[in-house]
């Protein structure tokens, strides 16, 4: 990961399968790859972002209810267009939204800080730690064979997505289940994590200039994390692959 010609070449092999662009024309996804950071557990500056992102899901939250604010509802009903109940398996910026309030989690640097940004923008965010990748991401709905690893009441266990879920994987594994609920194990970021792909992921009514300025606060704040940081960048939607280096 040490060339910014590497990430682009993992970002080139990305994809979003055509059966879920069938469900939703209006997907977007930009993909953020990054690489030259130095590790580190969450510090002030993490912990202050969050702070922000729960001021900022109070302020949302004051006059409208967390499942109408407008991106968190188009992430419901795609969630019912492939046959999962939202209520149940909620979608990683409504789980977040909920959370806010009374504190969002503090996990690790990284992953404060693209929580923090997923809080502040409304937009869904995860992160990956791209050492533990095998192959490219790719967006497709499921056969219901492929592997999942998580843990469930404390025990490490392989489950399997429904079949038709939307899931992003890479040439081994499910990363994470139902488009945007719930990331796997092996791929989760650490203290250690020195290199990561994070992905931004959106519906109407998020604009595409919406979907840019979280990506750019995204970078922001990751090109802060070490003198060598390297980032790429690849928006995939239905009509356009563009990629860029920042």
């Amino acid at each position: 990961m040490g060339e910014l010609g590497t990430l682009d070449e993992l970002l080139a092999g990305a994809s979003v399968e055509a059966e879920v662009h069938r469900l939703r024309p209006d997907y977007r996804a930009m993909l953020v790859a990054v690489d030259g950071m130095v590790p580190s557990p969450g510090d002030d500056t993490s912990d202050a972002l969050l702070q922000a992102a729960e001021a900022a899901a109070r302020k949302a939250l004051e006059a409208t209810a967390v499942e109408q604010i407008p991106h968190v509802a188009h992430w419901r009903e795609a969630y019912r267009a492939f046959g999962a109940k939202p209520q149940r398996t909620r979608n990683s910026l409504e789980a977040l939204l909920r959370r806010a309030p009374s504190g969002l989690p503090r996990v690790n640097r990284l992953t404060d800080i693209y929580n923090a940004v997923s809080v502040l923008h409304q937009v869904p965010l995860g992160g990956e730690d791209l050492q533990r990748y095998n192959g490219a991401p790719r967006l497709v709905r499921a056969t219901g064979t492929e592997p999942f690893d998580t843990v469930t009441d404390g025990i490490v266990v392989i489950e399997h997505p429904e079949p038709g879920e939307v899931v992003w994987c890479d040439d081994a594994v499910v990363i994470c289940r139902r488009w945007n609920w719930r990331q796997a194990r092996r791929t989760q970021l650490s203290d250690d994590t020195t290199a990561a792909l994070f992905i931004l992921e959106a519906l109407e009514p998020l604009s595409d200039l919406a979907l840019q300025r979280a990506t750019d606060d995204l970078v922001t704040h990751l090109s802060r994390l070490g003198p060598d940081v390297r980032v790429a960048r690849r928006l995939l939607s239905a009509d356009t692959t563009a990629s860029e280096g920042a």
